[in-house]
């Protein structure tokens, strides 16, 4: 099963095409995408039942993030091997946790405003959470993920390590920084949801490739290991981490300037696509 937000209502692709959800439901399901997520299996079973039609169109530039209004967006740092090499960290033994603010989701398309300073990119695939998740193991933790998406960590340096102390989410919160889309995707569509192709391009110029099944701590593990600390709530966000490329770990060093085109990619997923503007 395939959702999105278009244009703030919830679409749902089936083997006929798109469907508006709100509308084919009878109003059972609102068109808000966000709410969708708290009843999520419920909603799972109505499109099992209902046979959507799927005649809606679906405009791509008009997509807007799958999960927009998450209660919390949680970050995960240093979770491939070769990003921490480049980044020169120590493979870490528990993940490294931060959080982007809400205010920095976008959708999958569009400008995004270059605030002073080095602004870097850091493809990453996304869990969304579809049921709350409290004290869960890891065995049970794909139950728990309503689907997954392609997102940006987007973030400006100079501010994220800014003493005395680094300021890893206001230096990854500026608006648009926090891009998600084009589709939230649900784990039983992938042969493996672990082993996943991800990536992205500058103008055109790969920077990042890797794969999913790199990751140090899978999504399972992540999902166990921040449930056993907070609950994971309906439609919360998790980034789970970018593989080697990023333009702090190149030498020299390499961030994105005005009116470059960065192309982000999960296979399976789709792409976003962004032009960089200086504000």
């Amino acid at each position: 099963m395939r959702i999105a937000n278009a244009a703030g209502r919830l679409m749902l692709l089936t083997d006929d095409g798109w469907t508006d959800v709100e509308r084919a439901s009878r109003g059972l399901f609102s068109a808000d995408p966000q709410q969708i997520y708290e009843r999520w299996e419920e909603f799972r079973h109505w499109v099992a039942q209902a046979q959507p039609t799927g005649d809606e169109t679906l405009d791509e530039s008009e997509l807007g993030s799958p999960a927009p209004r998450p209660r919390q967006l949680l970050a995960i740092g240093l979770n491939y091997r070769d990003h921490a090499d480049e980044s020169g960290f120590a493979v870490p033994e528990h993940p490294p946790v931060f959080t982007k603010f809400v205010s920095s989701i976008t959708g999958p398309c569009g400008d995004i405003s270059l605030p002073e300073g080095s602004v870097d990119w850091e493809v990453e695939l996304v869990a969304v959470v579809g049921r709350r998740a409290w004290q869960v193991s890891e065995e049970r933790a794909w139950a728990h993920v309503a689907g997954l998406t392609v997102g940006q960590d987007i973030s400006e340096r100079d501010k994220q390590l800014s003493g005395p102390v680094p300021q890893f989410s206001l230096g990854k919160s500026h608006p648009g920084f926090g891009p998600m889309g084009p589709f939230l995707v649900t784990p039983d569509e992938f042969d493996d949801p672990d082993d996943l192709e991800l990536g992205c391009s500058i103008n055109g110029e790969s920077v990042q490739k890797g794969r999913t099944s790199d990751l140090i701590f899978s999504v399972p593990q992540l999902i166990a290991r921040l449930s056993a600390v907070l609950p994971l709530l309906p439609g919360d966000v998790i980034f789970t981490g970018t593989p080697a490329g990023v333009g702090l770990g190149r030498n020299p060093k390499r961030y994105l300037a005005d009116g470059d085109e960065l192309v982000s990619y999960v296979k399976g997923i789709g792409e976003l696509r962004h032009r960089l503007v200086r504000a």
